[in-house]
């Protein structure tokens, strides 16, 4: 126990902390003046509301994608199995040199969606792809399927027996697996910065606040994530615990 908590507060609470006291240093007063303003209120918004819809999709097709490659057989499993931890492997800026070479200027697609929030909203999907599909699949693997055969034999339709039954027993590794999309999409950086542009998202105004000299500012706006994303992280796997109950 002592060991493992000295770790945590090295890795993660001292940092942490650390972050807290600059944001406060110089009184709360200068905290809230600090993210009160149409620039940080508004890369706040922008940033949550799409890190829920990068989580919402992820939720969705996360699912689909572990559904697939655990109850299908299709030549190139493996392949693509391993394609889903790609997004783990690469530095995330090549997500975004990736998609501003498919969809910037001179589209081989004919499609220009660099520099806007639907560019965001697809370098995080990219990102956060692995998150929701390896917390379902280990589910999806363990599952009885006895259940679901008996279901059948009751004349129970697909449809139903995936809500009844499969949904229920997946719902807090979906729910889980958002939150952690969520939790990457709020902090996201790498992936951003070349094909975000002009679009306001936290984690750009927290570097360009840092660029300028303005550090308080900078470390204020940060502890606004760190709140909102633990805020999140809660509320979804309360949510998805439940659910499973």
């Amino acid at each position: 126990m002592g060991l493992a908590t000295l770790y945590l507060s090295v890795i993660v609470l001292i940092p942490l902390a650390a972050v807290v006291v600059k944001a406060v240093s110089s009184g709360t007063g200068t905290l809230w003046s600090s993210i009160d303003n149409t620039l940080a209120l508004r890369a706040l918004a922008i940033t949550v509301v799409a890190s829920l819809i990068v989580a919402a999709i992820g939720a969705v097709a996360g699912t689909l994608v572990a559904w697939v490659l655990v109850r299908d057989s299709f030549p190139g499993k493996r392949i693509v199995n391993a394609l889903i931890d790609l997004p783990f492997a690469l530095p995330t800026i090549v997500a975004g040199l990736t998609l501003i070479a498919l969809y910037g200027p001179g589209s081989p697609v004919g499609v220009h969606l660099a520099y806007t929030r639907a560019a965001v909203v697809l370098a995080l999907l990219f990102v956060t792809l692995p998150f929701v599909v390896r917390s379902v699949q280990p589910v999806l693997i363990e599952l009885d399927r006895e259940v679901e055969q008996a279901a059948a034999s009751l004349g129970a339709s697909n449809a139903t027996t995936f809500r009844r039954i499969i949904l229920p027993a997946l719902r807090p590794a979906i729910f889980s697996g958002a939150a952690l999309a969520f939790a990457r999409s709020i902090g996201e950086f790498g992936s951003l910065a070349l094909i975000a542009g002009k679009v306001q998202i936290a984690s750009l105004v927290i570097y360009a606040d840092i660029e300028s000299g303005s550090e308080q500012s900078a470390a204020a706006l940060s502890v606004v994530l760190m709140a909102v994303a633990l805020l999140v992280l809660l509320i979804l796997r309360r949510i998805g615990l439940r659910g499973g109950r």
